[in-house]
């Protein structure tokens, strides 16, 4: 599935990115098991780390142009550690979030390397990214562009923690990519959920997403990608069995809405 993938696109002159050569979750247990099931050695680990990033990046080298290597590895809040104890974490240690970068470049010296996150409009969880990408720049690891998130809602992010985002990760030389845009027409945890899609939160979808490219066109010097998190409201991972949060610009016929024309039209 995923050669028809990258074959369609390249017979359609379109460009494709990667997602996800290293990540916390849907990760199978064996990758971190041996024959008896019990827990691998370090040396072990990063052995089937590197011939599954070697092996994936080496088949599309050429064809996809930027990779989302490292997926989500920030504590969401503030601990003793910056970063999430996964099994990644726990049998091999730090060192693996710069290796993955290392690998990937071995295999792809001309692909675009991105470290993937969510909340990064979270003043926190921002500072915390931008620590772990100075170090890693630092020590001279081939990261190139962070990716931002985009899971959003009608009341986040607002416009001044969006700017400061893109800014401060801009300011280590990155480029920053929009990686998963959608955005919910529910807003907070506490929101009424099941209302619908009303003509208020229409609007109020209509003017997050204006903000937001208004601020990516903007910042056009540094953003050098947006891509959607699906099509249609058709579809959306966010989606629940009795509810639907119709995030894109495109409705369940795949018709453009209103949205859509406020992004296209500037």
């Amino acid at each position: 599935n995923a050669d028809k993938i990258v074959e369609f696109a390249m017979a359609n002159g379109m460009k494709v990115r990667g997602h996800t050569l290293c990540w916390h979750s849907q990760t199978a247990d064996w990758m971190f098991q041996d024959e008896e099931g019990n827990q691998v050695s370090r040396e072990v680990a990063m052995e089937r780390l590197k011939d599954h990033i070697t092996a994936v990046v080496s088949r599309y080298k050429g064809k996809v142009y930027a990779w989302d290597v490292l997926n989500e590895v920030i504590q969401d809040r503030d601990t003793n550690t910056i970063f999430r104890e996964t099994q990644w974490y726990k049998i091999i240690g730090e060192e693996y979030v710069a290796k993955v970068f290392e690998w990937a470049h071995e295999a792809d010296h001309d692909a675009l390397l991105v470290y993937n996150d969510y909340n990064t409009e979270n003043p926190d969880k921002r500072d915390r990214i931008y620590t772990m990408l100075k170090n890693l720049l630092d020590a001279g690891v081939p990261v190139h562009a962070v990716g931002l998130q985009g899971h959003w809602n009608i009341t986040d992010p607002t416009e001044e923690n969006l700017r400061a985002s893109i800014d401060k990760f801009a300011s280590l030389g990155l480029k920053v990519q929009v990686t998963e845009l959608d955005v919910s027409i529910y807003g907070s945890r506490t929101d009424t959920i099941g209302i619908g899609f009303t003509p208020e939160r229409e609007q109020k979808q209509i003017d997050l997403y204006k903000m937001a490219f208004n601020v990516f066109r903007e910042k056009k010097d540094v953003i050098n990608s947006v891509t959607f998190w699906n099509v249609t409201d058709r579809r959306s991972w966010r989606d629940r069995r009795d509810m639907k949060v119709y995030p894109l610009l495109f409705d369940e016929n795949a018709e453009p809405k209103k949205v859509f024309w406020e992004v296209v039209k500037f």
